[in-house]
């Protein structure tokens, strides 16, 4: 097993529906990662995001670890991971404070965040992330670093993330068992926008689309900071059981159809080629012609993105898709959903690669490792401050109570 570089790796787990993806690597430079092994396997034992089967899970991420571990030639013992699923909820809050000394100091900032996350959550849901979005002295303009600034008042607007206890219980304990050590957990759209998206982008205004295979995930930016989440329980294995369903096929024929005929839009439609389909009963094959996959798969990318763009407009938010939309994720590799969305949101739409520099193994230029690049990215700058965590320790609240990702630089 190799030795070098062991003190510094950083390994990240995407434990999403339909796969489990296992990253490691370690920094090589500020905003740049070298991935040293990738592991990636069917996943099991979860549904739209959410464990359903804590043995089974557990075993995948085993797997996927394991192949990772064997291209890397080295072991891990913590990991970050990412975690989504329909009972993750956001909300933008405020918050104030008196500035004691006049000053804007750390403690300050650190009292103004606590003061705008303390709302009342539903029982069951915990904080996972606080980010800041701008804050203001004495009332004046949006200000994105306040440290030093003279005033007598601080305020802060900030978007609050909260999830279930008990889903992050299950992802730990998942985790643990297949001997990973949990240091920190991540939203997922978060880590999948730091790996497709640019400065500019965030800066000018851009949402990203994560469509994995139980959830789609939503993420808006601008001025360079987040303003808007959003969980839609529609997703990859959507358009796979539509599939299954309206052709009268197996599951498994479903998604191999879809990955390599399907097509969302009958404007792409060039030539009505046959395809041969597995029948449900077994033993039996039949031909259908393609437009008959766009018939189902149309409907539902139309339903899906028609969700998104309700959700925008109903939040006024149509101003932050300055830069239009990006689109990421295994779901972004079906044929036509570009063209569906750029008609839905009237705006610029591109499919969201991970943007990776360097001799990085071409398998990762690939939509469906944005969220696993993503959160090695974000590893490498908290690789300082993470600590393994012990879920045998008092209760996830320990882990929950110092989830600062993505919060701020100045913790």
């Amino acid at each position: 097993m190799k030795k070098i570089f062991t003190d510094k790796l950083i390994t990240a787990i995407d434990i999403g529906t339909t796969k489990i993806c296992v990253l490691i690597g370690h920094k090589i430079a500020e905003g740049h990662v070298e991935v040293l092994g990738v592991g990636r396997v069917p996943s099991e034992g979860l549904r739209k995001g959410v464990v359903v089967d804590i043995a089974k899970a557990a075993q995948s991420i085993r797997k996927a670890v394991k192949e990772a571990e064997l291209m890397a030639d080295t072991t891990i013992e913590s990991a970050i991971i990412g975690i989504s699923g329909g009972h993750i909820q956001s909300r933008n809050a405020y918050g104030a404070v008196p500035l004691e000394k006049g000053e804007v100091r750390q403690e300050d900032v650190a009292a103004v965040i606590a003061a705008a996350r303390a709302v009342p959550l539903a029982e069951g849901q915990r904080v996972l992330h606080v980010l800041p979005q701008y804050f203001s002295v004495d009332g004046q303009d949006r200000i994105t670093d306040p440290l030093g600034m003279h005033g007598i008042r601080l305020e802060a607007q900030v978007h609050i993330i909260t999830g279930s206890i008990s889903s992050v219980q299950n992802l730990v304990k998942c985790s643990q068992m297949a001997g990973i050590k949990v240091q920190d957990v991540v939203l997922e759209q978060l880590a999948s926008a730091q790996a497709v998206l640019n400065q500019d982008e965030r800066e000018l205004g851009v949402g990203v689309l994560d469509i994995g295979g139980g959830t789609s995930d939503l993420a808006l930016y601008q001025r360079g900071s987040i303003r808007h989440t959003m969980v839609v329980p529609i997703a990859g294995n959507h358009f796979t059981n539509d599939l299954a369903i309206g052709l009268r096929t197996t599951v498994s024929d479903a998604e191999r159809i879809k990955r390599e005929h399907g097509l969302a839009s009958y404007d792409l439609l060039q030539e009505d080629k046959e395809v041969e389909v597995e029948m449900v009963q077994g033993g039996r094959t039949r031909m259908v012609y393609q437009n008959e996959l766009v018939s189902i798969l149309e409907p539902r990318a139309q339903e899906l993105l028609a969700i998104v763009h309700e959700e925008v407009l109903a939040r006024n938010l149509e101003s932050l898709l300055v830069s239009g939309l990006v689109i990421t994720g295994g779901g972004s590799l079906l044929e036509g959903i570009q063209e569906v969305a750029q008609i839905i949101f009237n705006s610029p739409v591109r499919i969201g690669q991970p943007n990776i520099i360097g001799d990085e193994p071409q398998i990762l230029k690939n939509p469906m490792y944005a969220t696993g690049y993503g959160l090695l990215l974000y590893a490498t700058r908290q690789q300082h401050t993470l600590d393994a965590y012990d879920h045998e320790d008092t209760g996830v609240s320990r882990l929950l109570g110092r989830m600062k990702s993505w919060v701020s630089d100045f913790f």
